[in-house]
């Protein structure tokens, strides 16, 4: 059976205080729990006025607390604007507040553009080189082992220690992040959503072809990250996919902001050509009733070698993300653990 998780991204809407976007966060969380999710993660991105969560290790935190059975996690940190040792300190001390909860996915992308990425780190363009040695050094931090023979660090210990330390997952959107995972041993999620499906199927056998058992993972666990989106009839899904659709015809400008109400979005006076690429997106999005997306959904998986899926869903209203969340569930049979 498919593992089914949450990517939630924190995404502000038109008309309301950004904060709301954070607290929502931590409400879908409690409240996907109790649905039988396996995973909660959140993401990380920068000076973006449409996705506001800024700081998963905060977040993390306050969900974690407010939670008792699901895995709480990163997708992710993105490792290129910080010391490894940082990192390995935040996420012990987030092991323990929910000691065998936690994830940290990383990733190398700046999340967002280039002089925000050197706002938070000096050093940025430095870094996504020493990616796969801050992976090396920060799985040693995070469980307590010894760091290579001659790292100048090796008499420095990541604190507070534990019987459990969080589980690594490497995350990309190319081949470079499949065959890091590969090597190291470590669980892999391609972001389905970010590129449309575009590479996914040649990273997964990459992955799958290369991996090098871990003691800690002696198989592949390979995950896909997906924008879903399920209501009561394929009507009303697509009602609320209009707001997702015009934020995608506003991204692709390179225009961010609140994502508008789908009256709104849909009232405007697009182009022939907007109108055409409108649709596109809706033709390849996973939208429709509980059942109708849990089949793509599994197809989907099927198709890659994929045995968890993590799903996005963006909706103006609150109570209709809930409810999608809620349909896939119930289609998929799931139930608290």
């Amino acid at each position: 059976m498919i593992k089914l998780s949450i990517l939630d991204q924190s995404i502000a809407t038109a008309g309301r205080a950004q904060g709301l976007a954070i607290r929502n966060t931590i409400a879908l969380a409690e409240a996907t729990e109790a649905m039988g999710y396996a995973r909660f993660w959140v993401s990380e991105h920068h000076n973006n006025a449409t996705i506001v969560g800024t700081a998963p290790e905060i977040l993390i935190s306050a969900i974690a607390a407010r939670t008792k059975r699901i895995r709480v996690g990163s997708a992710g940190v993105m490792l290129p604007h910080y010391a490894p040792y940082k990192v390995a300190e935040q996420f012990r001390v987030l092991e323990a507040i929910a000691p065998g909860r936690i994830d940290l996915g990383l990733g190398r992308a700046p999340g967002s553009d280039g002089r925000t990425a050197f706002a938070l780190n000096p050093q940025a363009n430095e870094r996504p080189a020493q990616f796969p040695n801050d992976i090396a050094d920060l799985q040693a931090w995070l469980t307590d082992t010894p760091l290579r023979d001659g790292h100048p660090f090796a008499a420095v210990h990541a604190y507070p220690a534990g019987e459990t330390s969080p589980e690594i997952w490497i995350l990309g959107s190319s081949d470079y992040g499949a065959q890091v995972a590969a090597h190291y041993g470590l669980p892999y999620a391609f972001a389905w959503f970010f590129t449309d499906g575009v590479g996914a199927a040649h990273a997964m056998r990459l992955y799958h072809d290369n991996y090098r058992p871990s003691q800690r993972f002696p198989t592949p666990r390979a995950a896909l990250c997906v924008w879903a989106l399920a209501a009561e009839t394929e009507a009303e899904a697509l009602h609320h996919f209009t707001s997702r659709a015009r934020f995608r015809l506003l991204r692709d400008r390179g225009v961010f902001g609140p994502l508008e109400a789908p009256e709104v979005a849909a009232a405007y006076d697009y182009s022939e050509a907007e109108n055409a690429r409108m649709a596109e997106f809706r033709r390849a999005a996973l939208i429709g009733t509980g059942p109708d997306v849990a089949r793509r959904i599994t197809e989907l998986a099927a198709s890659v070698g994929a045995t968890e899926m993590a799903i996005v869903t963006w909706t103006f209203d609150e109570a209709a993300r809930i409810t999608s969340y809620r349909l896939i569930a119930e289609a998929f049979g799931l139930s608290p653990g």
